[in-house]
């Protein structure tokens, strides 16, 4: 499971002079807009009315003059609109982040409220070289909303990817790392002949669980609570997906994973790998790869985001064959040039996905 909420940061150029490291650090003012949206519970108090400042502020019982200056901000982003002297929500607005409607995201929301707090403590972790809160247990209710929040982040990821991984010949999938099981849900949806299996924490299946049980193909998905960074996984499955788990582990944890999912593919089964690779030469970018990293330094022991190069050198040293990058739609993957495949040694059930051109791993962004 992928472990921030760091997405479109917008960076995609290197900074070159005092302007635009200005512009640069002062971007954190839109952020800070729509999150004082958010901890306002603006969207849910708009609904589907249309309101005037007045009308609006006494409702949120704020002042008229600060919400006036915040609606007009919000609307100049698009997540409010404007008419007259009057505010409604967008689309956006009025659903997912709006708690009265069924598609709302509160989880995921809320994990993004609180990292606000969470990045301003960075230098904390730089200097410490451990995470923010490391002497803070982790309690099966936070991995519960946690699970939620990952769920919510891949409603429209995880069958947009399904689509385009070829596991048709496949029988068994393992989703390892899988937290609510929203990728293995996925692929049971589009493939009738699969069986998978979710394998996380009890309280991140426990989410999986609950999730299952509203999808027909629930009834194929199987659950397996196990600590695969310290235990040999059981059973024998023709495909392995490890999707945003790889940059919460050190090299040497993920190196271990690696050895033991091979240890539970049949011949020829397939290790498919999402995550934010880097893939330009000096470990640079893409940009969003290289921010995600300090995401890690946050809140894990050992984690970081790690090149294709160097991940497809620990897949082979960990006796995988045929190691190659694969292919999805633009804007229609996780990551940029985000999914490995490594195959267990053996003949090899199924297609999948095109190759990219071999130079594709290591090319300058």
């Amino acid at each position: 499971m992928v472990l921030s909420a760091d997405r479109g940061n917008g960076m995609t150029r290197r900074i070159t002079t005092f302007d635009e490291f200005r512009d640069a650090v002062s971007a954190y003012r839109l952020p800070r807009v729509l999150l004082a949206g958010l901890e306002l519970d603006l969207f849910t108090a708009v609904g589907e009315r249309t309101w005037t400042i007045a009308e609006l502020a006494k409702e949120l019982k704020v002042s008229e003059r600060g919400l006036a200056i915040l609606c007009r901000n919000l609307a100049m982003a698009g997540v409010l609109l404007k008419k007259g002297t009057s505010y409604k929500n967008s689309r956006l607005g009025a659903t997912a982040l709006n708690a009265n409607h069924p598609t709302y995201r509160g989880s995921y929301l809320g994990l993004i409220k609180s990292h606000w707090t969470d990045w301003f403590r960075l230098l904390e972790s730089v200097r410490s070289g451990l995470p923010i809160d490391h002497d803070v247990p982790d309690s099966p209710d936070w991995r519960r909303q946690f699970t939620w929040a990952m769920h919510h982040r891949t409603l429209e990821t995880a069958p947009a990817i399904a689509a385009q991984v070829n596991v048709r010949q496949a029988k068994t999938l393992l989703d390892l790392g899988g937290g609510p099981g929203t990728y293995a849900m996925a692929f049971l949806a589009k493939n009738p002949q699969l069986r998978a299996t979710v394998c996380d924490r009890e309280a991140a299946l426990d989410v999986a669980k609950e999730i299952a049980a509203t999808h027909r193909a629930g009834r194929r998905l199987s659950y397996l609570p196990l600590d695969f960074a310290k235990e040999s996984i059981p059973g024998a499955y023709n495909v392995i997906w490890y999707s945003n788990v790889l940059h919460i582990y050190s090299p040497e944890v993920n190196q271990a994973i690696f050895r033991r999912a091979l240890a539970a593919l049949t011949p020829g089964g397939r290790f498919i790998i999402q995550d934010a690779f880097l893939h330009d030469r000096e470990g640079l970018y893409p940009a969003e790869a290289s921010l995600f990293a300090v995401s890690m330094l946050l809140f894990t022991e050992g984690g970081n985001t790690y090149s294709a190069t160097e991940t497809m050198r620990w897949l082979k040293d960990a006796g995988f064959v045929r190691v190659k990058l694969l292919r999805v739609k633009k804007r229609m993957e996780d990551w940029e040039d985000g999914i490995l495949e490594a195959v267990a040694p053996g003949s090899r059930p199924g297609r999948t996905v095109r190759r990219v051109r071999s130079k594709g791993s290591s090319r300058a962004r």
